[in-house]
């Protein structure tokens, strides 16, 4: 018998057991991207309900349908103006199918962390992974929501623009939907203490603002 004959077991055995690998790695990936996905639409209908109910207590009146557009879009990165806590939440109650980038300290937590990490959203406290994760998640056909003033807004309409939106759209090469949030109260703002007493009913309203084309200089298109 030939070396290669008598090898030849071998060399099979090593070549299942490296297609076994590979299908391995990819169905790991494929199960993660599925739960992740799957988790994004429940936190969807969470948020709705809890929308909904706010609405039905008479606390808050909310007019946002004006996001159901962007639904069927392509990938976006999605830029609203952050007035108050509750923005992040009426924003994804719209649009199933979103990243999101998150303080890291909210995914820390321990009550609102796990629901985040299993929707796959991105924390904003090691600037490379974050581009690099929220490119990834634009290329994969998601949205992805970004506030671009890093913080909540302190000077209406809008405080100054970090670099981290643009530069997220021109090397994903997405386009920045504007998102412009108007309220009627401060309630939950920048400094507003927890447990405060706001003045209800509060109205909130969504429209969709400017589309920015991908940017060749990230550093422009913030300035504008």
């Amino acid at each position: 018998m030939s070396p290669y004959l008598a090898s030849l077991p071998g060399i099979l055995r090593h070549r299942r057991h490296r297609f076994y690998e590979y299908g391995a790695l990819l169905f790991g990936l494929g199960l993660l991207a599925t739960i992740s996905l799957t988790w994004r639409w429940a936190i969807t209908t969470i948020f709705r309900i809890y929308l909904g109910a706010l609405g039905l207590i008479g606390a808050c009146r909310f007019d946002i349908r004006a996001l159901d557009a962007l639904r069927a879009e392509r990938p976006l990165v999605i830029a609203p103006n952050h007035p108050c806590l509750l923005d992040a939440l009426m924003v994804i109650s719209r649009l199933p199918n979103l990243a999101c980038i998150m303080k890291a300290d909210i995914l820390d937590n321990v009550f609102l962390g796990a629901g985040a990490r299993l929707a796959g959203y991105i924390r904003n406290d090691a600037q490379p992974s974050m581009i690099k994760q929220a490119v990834a998640e634009l290329k994969s056909g998601s949205h992805l929501l970004l506030f671009p003033e890093g913080t909540r807004t302190t000077r209406w309409p809008i405080n100054p623009c970090t670099g981290a939106t643009a530069l997220i759209a021109g090397r994903a090469q997405a386009p920045i939907q504007t998102v412009l949030i108007e309220t009627d109260s401060v309630y939950l703002g920048k400094g507003w203490p927890l447990l405060r007493r706001p003045t209800l009913p509060i109205t909130d309203r969504i429209r969709l603002g400017r589309r920015f084309d991908p940017p060749e200089q990230a550093r422009d298109l913030t300035e504008e």
